[in-house]
């Protein structure tokens, strides 16, 4: 008889070869010496480290203090190698990412064909994505939310919410992503999952803050305080009336405490601020429609999605985080995403001209405009029942009803 994690274990070793293909081929991948964004900053941080120099108290840290195992890690193998070493980590989180989902799928009911087609998808979109690939540490925390869901799937809430709390200490974002697992679980398991986060996440950030809370926090506010960045939403259709001629817009370089590429002005410091809030709102309505439908691996892409597409600050990289949640969105949340990663490339080695306010600024546009309808799409899967075998029925969850009333069970596998 066919299990999840044999049928899951199969597909994963068949699309493991793909996958190692496709991240040679963009500059700066897999077999190759170029790297790209911050790879650099990773390797001076992990050798800082070892040097003695703790991060946060002696040196600037930018990414929150989950993340500093990764940066250190390629630093203990022999000099030269980092770059290397890093790249293969962020081989071997895309493999497992592409286990999880077809454990996630295939727990669901999925058949051979559908589960084939979700890990050929994630095998192949490296290509679409380009260079950020594996020059940043994005996979890493993907990885660890997709395996969440897993983990939330087989009803483990106490492991779900330790990689939940994993990933958020490494990048923030997945704490989005929280109460969709409570509500997933319900009542009786709330605590062992909230427990579980919260330890986790102050594992690995409690330290960092004992030593240096000053410098923990200067990492924080760096991120949070940062204002309208060139590539998000807002910022694109401001660079799009410059390109009209009914807006003057400023790309300014800040330095201080990291660098950014930023809108300067009242009105993209005050549309910051709106587009947060409408991040916001749009992660609460992806909760709302998951408490009616319980649609939950839909759900996640669709918080994901929309905590990305009115976010004030947007990274190429950022979208890595989506690569794992798309194909439970279906073939046209695939097709949306390839065309956002596709599109991102399109300035990647334009930087200049795009902060010059030149032509790149309308596929900047376009991208933007393409994960606001990706995110549309999956807020309405989040709420629209399923026929699929392969959704989160809402009777699924009703029969989990009684056991967590009952305080007993609530984690069990059905």
């Amino acid at each position: 008889m066919r299990t999840p994690s044999g049928l899951a274990l199969r597909v994963t070793a068949l699309a493991t070869p793909l996958l190692l293909g496709a991240l040679s081929v963009p500059s700066g991948g897999l077999f190759r010496g170029a790297k790209f964004r911050d790879l650099h900053l990773y390797r001076e941080y992990g050798d800082a480290l070892l040097d003695g120099r703790l991060p946060y108290r002696d040196v600037f840290v930018e990414y929150p203090p989950g993340a500093i195992p990764l940066f250190a890690a390629p630093s203990l193998a022999p000099d030269g190698a980092y770059d290397a070493l890093f790249k293969v980590l962020m081989t071997l989180s895309s493999i497992a990412a592409i286990y999880c989902v077809a454990l996630v799928l295939a727990r669901r009911g999925a058949g051979v064909l559908h589960v084939g087609a979700a890990a050929l998808f994630l095998a192949l979109v490296p290509i679409a994505l380009g260079p950020v690939s594996l020059n940043t540490y994005d996979a890493w925390p993907a990885l660890l939310t997709v395996s969440a869901l897993a983990a939330l799937v087989y009803r483990r809430g106490a492991i779900a919410g330790g990689l939940l709390g994993a990933a958020f200490a490494a990048k923030l974002y997945p704490i989005v992503l929280l109460p969709l697992a409570l509500l997933h679980l319900g009542r009786g398991a709330a605590a062992r999952v909230l427990a579980a986060f919260a330890g986790v996440a102050a594992i690995l950030v409690v330290p960092w803050l004992a030593l240096s809370p000053h410098g923990v926090w200067e990492s924080l506010d760096a991120q949070l305080g940062r204002g309208l960045h060139a590539e998000s939403l807002a910022a694109s259709v401001l660079l799009a009336g410059d390109r009209l001629g009914v807006y003057d817009a400023h790309v300014v370089r800040r330095l201080h405490p990291a660098t950014t590429r930023d809108l300067a002005g009242d009105l993209p410091h005050a549309l910051g601020y709106a587009t947060s809030v409408l991040a916001a709102l749009a992660v609460v309505a992806v909760w709302a429609a998951y408490w009616r439908r319980r649609e939950l691996g839909v759900a996640f892409a669709a918080a994901v999605a929309g905590f990305l597409a009115f976010a004030k600050v947007l990274s190429p990289q950022y979208l890595v985080w989506l690569i794992p949640l798309a194909p439970f969105g279906g073939v046209e949340a695939a097709v949306l995403l390839v065309t956002a990663l596709a599109l991102a490339q399109s300035w990647y080695f334009d930087y200049p001209q795009l902060w010059a306010v030149g032509p790149q600024v309308w596929t900047l546009l376009a991208r933007n405009l393409v994960l606001v309808a990706l995110y549309a799409l999956l807020l309405w899967k989040t709420s629209t029942p399923s026929r699929s075998k392969t959704s989160f029925q809402p009777g699924f969850r009703r029969r989990r009803t009684s056991a967590a009333a009952a305080g007993s069970g609530a984690e069990r596998s059905p």
